[in-house]
C-alpha cells in the first residue's frame, strides 16, 4: 500500500555567490520542521565543504552559469512535483531563470542579483563590488572578499565580530567572471546573454521579490528596477522590503521572519494545479 502523499510543497534553495549551500542550514531545518522536503543543490563541482573549495579555487573560477543553470533545472524536473524555488543573491538569478523555463509552483528571490538588462548601480553596489571588478585579471581568477570588505558588502547591520565569525564558517571566493560577466559586460553586450530572462511571459510561476533596506550589495533601487521589468507579465509579481536587514538576510538574526514571510506568500500563491 503507497503511502499517501504529504501537502506540503517542496522547496528548493538556491544559495549565491561568496556562499556555499552550507548558509541555508538554519532554513532546511526550519522548514523540514514544518513538513517540506527541503532541496538544496549547489554548483557542479561545489558539493565539497566550504574549507575544501577554499583550497581548490580553480573549480570555482572554473564555473559556467549555463552548466550551473542545466544542473539547477535537472534537478527541480526531477521531484515529484513542481518546488517553490527560494534563491538569494546570484541565486535569486538562477530562479528567475528558472522561473523563465517555466519550472516551479512559485518563486521568491532574495536580495536578488539581476539577471540582464538591469542597469541601475547604487554607490554602495559598485563600492561592494569594487575588489573584484578592479583588477581585469579577476576575470580568470576565483575572487573573495577580505573581512572587511565582507562586513561592508555583507554583513553590515551586524557586528564586526558576528560578521567575521560568520565569514570564517560561510565565505569562498566566487568566480570572477561571474561578476564581470554579468553584473557589468551583459548590459552593454549586442544580443541576448546567459542571464537573459523574457520579463513578458506571461504562463510562470508566481515571483516574489524580498529585499533588505540596508543591503549594501543588492540595494532596493536594484531590486525595484528587477521587479519592474517584469510590469508587462499578466503573471503575478510583487516585492517586499524588510527595512532594516542587510544582504546576509538570511542569516543575520531575525532570518526567521524572512523565512516565514518567503514561504507564506510562496504557498499562499503557488499554482494549485502544481502543488
Amino acid at each position: 500500500m503507497t503511502e499517501p502523499r504529504t501537502k506540503a510543497p517542496p522547496i528548493v534553495l538556491i544559495h549565491g555567490l561568496w556562499m556555499t549551500a552550507r548558509s541555508w542550514d538554519r532554513w532546511v531545518e526550519y522548514y523540514r520542521a514544518k513538513g517540506h522536503e527541503v532541496i538544496v543543490p549547489t554548483y557542479p563541482g561545489f558539493e565539497i565543504e566550504v574549507e575544501a573549495l577554499r583550497e581548490k579555487p580553480e573549480i570555482i573560477a572554473e564555473a559556467s552559469v549555463p552548466a550551473t543553470l542545466d544542473h539547477l533545472s535537472d534537478v527541480v524536473e526531477h521531484l515529484d512535483r513542481p518546488p517553490i524555488i527560494m534563491g538569494h543573491s546570484f541565486g535569486g538569478t538562477f530562479t528567475q531563470l528558472l522561473v523563465n523555463r517555466g519550472l516551479g509552483a512559485a518563486a521568491v528571490t532574495i536580495d536578488s542579483a539581476p539577471p540582464e538588462g538591469v542597469r541601475v548601480n547604487p554607490p554602495s553596489q559598485i563600492r561592494s563590488l569594487f575588489p573584484i571588478l578592479a583588477n581585469p585579471a579577476n576575470r580568470h581568477r576565483a575572487v573573495g572578499f577580505t573581512k572587511e570588505q565582507f562586513h561592508y558588502a555583507f554583513a553590515n547591520t551586524s557586528s564586526r565580530e558576528d560578521s567575521d565569525a560568520a565569514y570564517d564558517r560561510l565565505h569562498i571566493p566566487a568566480p570572477g567572471n561571474w561578476v564581470w560577466a554579468y553584473g557589468l559586460i551583459a548590459n552593454w553586450k549586442p544580443g541576448h546573454q546567459e542571464t537573459w530572462v523574457d520579463y513578458d511571459l506571461d504562463d510562470r510561476a508566481p515571483l516574489l521579490f524580498i529585499m533588505g533596506g540596508k543591503d549594501h550589495l543588492m540595494p532596493p533601487s536594484v531590486i525595484r528596477a528587477n521587479a519592474k521589468k517584469y510590469r508587462n507579465s499578466e503573471a503575478l509579481t510583487e516585492t517586499y522590503e524588510f527595512p532594516d536587514r542587510s544582504h546576509f538576510t538570511g542569516v543575520e538574526p531575525g532570518w526567521e521572519q524572512v523565512a516565514d514571510y518567503a514561504l507564506d506568500w510562496a504557498t499562499s500563491h503557488a499554482r494549485t494545479q502544481q502543488v
